[in-house]
């Protein structure tokens, strides 16, 4: 199982909403979470959810460090691997 962009895309607007000049469903795979709106707490509410549905932990300091959704999404598919 892995999880993907479009996965990735709907946690984070249930986690934290959209920041209203973003758009989630462009390209943002190489976009900062800053750049897209999103602080280290939406990043840690997502990765909650994220454990939750996907049944993985993830360190919180390793999510943090996730600066892209590129990046988020090889930790988490890392771990479900």
């Amino acid at each position: 199982m892995q999880i993907n962009l479009d996965d990735l895309r709907r946690i984070l607007r249930e986690a934290a909403g959209a920041d209203e000049g973003t758009d989630l469903d462009a390209e943002i795979l190489d976009h900062t979470f800053i750049e897209l709106g999103y602080d280290s707490l939406a990043l840690l509410e997502t990765a909650g959810r994220i454990e939750r549905e996907y049944h993985v932990a993830l360190d919180d300091a390793v999510v943090v460090e996730a600066e892209t959704p590129r990046a988020l999404l090889d930790v988490v598919n890392a771990q479900l691997a």
